[in-house]
């Protein structure tokens, strides 16, 4: 089955986590396809085209980007706006039908802020939810969302080697499910 993944992380010059999940990914998964929004858009300018082909080409979507307000980035949010429209993703003619989504997300935040608990900002799973319901618009199958948290920003060499090791123990969770969801 052929597999894109879509990074939404808008400049992973300045990512650990994401950067470290793709290219974790992209070993394990040499046959799968990474459009890096941030390079394919220089600008914020989607060749709408081509993106749209890339997806009608693949069999199963991955979407990789780190949660920035309880939702994806302005840049993968601009994409979507912008590629997901009327008669490609859904409506008559649309062309995602049958194909099957998976989420992958970066959090900030420490697990026991998303637990729903006292304390913390919600359930991640109410969050991840609106995911699930753009897949169901565009016929979608919806093979759910994954996520690692406690990704903030580490300015020491110490922080930065521990999320570059939860980054990649992410990265083998990912690579699992796209193995399971493929085989």
């Amino acid at each position: 089955m052929k597999t894109l993944l879509i990074a939404g992380h808008p400049d992973l010059s300045k990512s650990v986590a994401n950067a470290t999940i793709l290219e974790e990914v992209a070993v394990a998964l040499p046959d799968l396809t990474i459009r890096k929004l941030c390079e394919v858009a220089p600008g914020g300018r989607f060749d709408i085209v081509a993106e749209q082909a890339a997806l009608a080409d693949a069999g199963l979507i991955v979407w990789q980007f780190p949660f920035h307000w309880y939702a994806m980035p302005w840049f993968m949010k601009q994409w979507l706006d912008e590629v997901f429209v009327f008669g490609f993703a859904h409506g008559p003619g649309a062309k995602l039908g049958g194909k099957k989504l998976l989420v992958s997300v970066t959090t900030g935040a420490p697990e026991a802020a998303y637990t729903g608990g006292p304390g913390s900002v919600g359930d991640i799973h109410d969050f991840v939810a609106a995911f699930e319901s753009i897949a169901k618009v565009c016929g979608l199958e919806y093979m759910g969302a994954m996520w690692v948290n406690g990704m903030s920003y580490a300015a020491d060499a110490e922080g930065i080697a521990r999320q570059k090791a939860k980054a990649r123990e992410h990265a083998a969770h990912l690579v699992a499910r796209i193995r399971e969801i493929r085989a």
